[in-house]
């Protein structure tokens, strides 16, 4: 191919994703710690999801056009670290396509080379033997052997090449990699994008988001004549296989309900119902292939919500407050201490799951506040919150709490008579002094730091560093409390789980009050997901 126009490049988009889409297990399973956070592969799908929504949604006359799109969907998308560093990687690229009709070599050179640069300005201490190590040598790489290229087809496919051999030298950059037997995760989600890109072939895909709008669009439009709903499920989803025979599965469902839509190819098919059975649906569907983008909504529900007699009495407005408060956490008691301490907009999130740029940014809308600090309460959280913050038009400080306990410190040392400044270094400073000991368990086999790691074991974390693991579920906590605690330590906290019973928790607690007389010792439910116990030490 010798140059892309608009719908060449859409085309491209669309592939990349379902390639990432499809290959995210096994992106994420490259995480080189043992511990629930192999999110990389699905937090880059996500954000690409966001920004092919967005490309879907805009008009495109030009091939910037589309970059553009991709970029702004990409931005609110974003979702943990990898996520984020993926939405610069397409700014660049977009800012690198300015101006350009169409891309050929030197177009796609050019965008290289920015979407590089984006997105190492992105990251305060850019970290070699990551994703942005791959990027930049494929941007090396253009910008030194373009000339040598006509057909964007088989520069492209270069390009991939000199990220492959990128790579798989991230071990040799990164010591952790290599210990771990593993490649860049990031890396390797840019390449499975990119791979993905160059193997689409034929005609544009369709357009499934208008397509079902259209679908229920008139099927509501005969709701609000009749007020009578046959069918209450509003049922969607992807499927992704191989050899997907269409028709038959057309056959099997289009007697479960009505407003049917089952179009696609072999390897992809959306289905559109509204059914009274919904479960049946996914059954067959399921049967053929991977499921994704399932969405089932009740339009009962929402007939009468709409439909209601009474009309809502508007709220007054709220005078702007001086201060307010974002907290992300997962688990009932977390999210009640914090509401306790004061926070104004809780979102859920952690490891695992990262809420996206565009989630923290509506939650900033919600608060009618002069300044509003946010507690990411997650390292892979902090980059978001920064775009977030970016975004806003409001004072925004963000706090860079990495743990629950961090933010729980940062919280009680606010003083609202002081200034937004003074209770920023306050807080900063309050979060120095609070050590975190998480206890969780191993999802694969590996090797840390000279340290073997079982699938299954239970493992005592302090940040980045294990400092114990075994079968039994106290000695690892008590190696994990020895090597945390110090001379200056008073007090510990511990948040139990939701996989830990109350029981077991009391009884711990005892046994850590016995070993540690002269400490202070707390317990409180947290219902954390993941972690067994979350002890702060101050």
């Amino acid at each position: 191919m010798e140059n892309l126009g608009v719908k060449d490049l859409k085309h491209s988009f669309h592939a990349a994703y379902h390639a990432l889409e499809n290959q995210k297990e096994l992106i994420n399973a490259l995480n080189v710690f043992p511990v629930p956070d192999g999110d990389t592969g699905t937090n880059m799908a996500l954000t690409l999801k966001s920004a092919i929504k967005q490309m879907d949604q805009t008009e495109a006359n030009t091939v910037h056009d589309v970059a553009k799109a991709i970029s702004n969907g990409a931005l609110m998308g974003a979702r943990g670290n990898s996520g984020v560093i993926l939405s610069q990687i397409f700014r660049g690229f977009a800012k690198g396509l300015e101006n350009r009709a169409i891309v050929d070599v030197d177009a796609l050179a050019n965008a290289f080379i920015e979407a590089s640069r984006s997105a190492y300005k992105a990251v305060m201490r850019p970290t070699e033997g990551t994703i942005l190590t791959v990027i930049r040598n494929m941007a090396e790489f253009a910008e030194k052997d373009k000339n040598q290229y006509t057909s964007v087809s088989d520069f492209a496919q270069a390009l991939l090449q000199a990220g492959e051999i990128s790579l798989q030298q991230t071990p040799d950059l990164l010591p952790t990699l290599k210990e771990a037997g593993v490649v860049d995760a990031g890396g390797k989600g840019l390449l499975v994008l990119l791979q993905g890109a160059l193997q689409q072939e034929g005609k544009l895909p369709m357009d499934f988001t208008s397509e079902t709008e259209k679908f229920d669009a008139n099927v509501r439009t005969q709701h609000n004549v009749s007020g009578e709903i046959a069918f209450g499920y509003c049922t969607e989803m992807m499927v992704l296989g191989n050899d997907i025979a269409i028709e038959p599965l057309r056959k099997k469902i289009e007697k479960l309900g009505d407003s049917l839509l089952v179009v696609g190819d072999e390897e992809r098919v959306k289905i559109h119902i509204h059914t009274n059975n919904p479960g049946v649906v996914l059954e067959e569907a399921g049967a053929l292939g991977a499921l994704t983008d399932i969405k089932i909504d009740n339009m009962r529900q929402q007939y009468a919500a709409i439909h209601k007699q009474e009309t809502p009495v508007a709220e007054p407005p709220k005078e702007e407050k001086k201060y307010g408060f974002i907290a992300v956490c997962s688990g009932e008691g977390v999210e009640e201490i914090f509401s306790h301490l004061g926070v104004d907009e809780i979102i859920t999130g952690g490891q695992t799951m990262n809420p996206s740029t565009e989630d923290i940014f509506q939650a900033i809308t919600r608060i009618h506040a002069k300044t509003i600090f946010i507690l990411p309460n997650n390292g892979n959280i902090v980059m978001a919150s920064n775009q977030a913050a970016k975004l806003s038009e409001k004072h925004i400080v963000v706090i860079p709490t990495k743990t629950i306990p961090e933010g729980f410190a940062a919280m009680m040392h606010f003083d609202g008579k002081k200034d937004a400044d003074e209770n920023k270094e306050m807080m900063v400073e309050a979060i120095a002094h609070v050590k975190t000991a998480e206890l969780t368990y191993a999802v694969r086999d590996t090797s840390i730091n000279g340290k073997k790691i079982t699938k299954g074991n239970f493992i005592g974390l302090e940040g980045d560093d294990i400092h114990s693991t075994g079968k039994d579920i106290q000695e690892v906590t008590f190696e994990l409390l020895d090597k945390t605690i110090d001379d200056e330590s008073s007090l510990i906290t511990i948040l139990y789980g939701e996989d830990t019973t109350e029981k077991d928790a009391e009884s711990l607690t005892e046994k850590i009050e016995a070993k540690y007389p002269d400490l202070d010792v707390e317990l409180a439910y947290g219902g954390q997901p993941l972690y067994f116990y979350i002890f702060s030490i101050e």
